[in-house]
């Protein structure tokens, strides 16, 4: 298991662990738990690479204690 940080830049910061065989749309379902924020809602992204729901963590070469930007659309 690995631990992803995301930070909304609004004063929010969530720490989520999941599976590096998880793809982008579970890791958005388990911040939408810890948030209470819809998962359609949210977009995952670094710099400007908007990441796809579909494709997994593995893929993306997302690693543990990695941080990502949270935004609400």
């Amino acid at each position: 298991m690995i631990e992803v940080v995301l930070n909304d830049r609004l004063g929010k910061k969530v720490k989520v662990k999941c599976n590096e065989d998880d793809t982008i749309g579970d890791l958005k379902k388990l911040v939408a738990a810890q948030t209470g924020t819809r998962a359609d809602k949210i977009r995952i992204q670094k710099w400007y690479n908007i990441y796809k729901d579909h494709i997994t963590l593995k893929d993306y070469e997302i690693h543990d204690g990695m941080g990502l930007e949270l935004y609400y659309n």
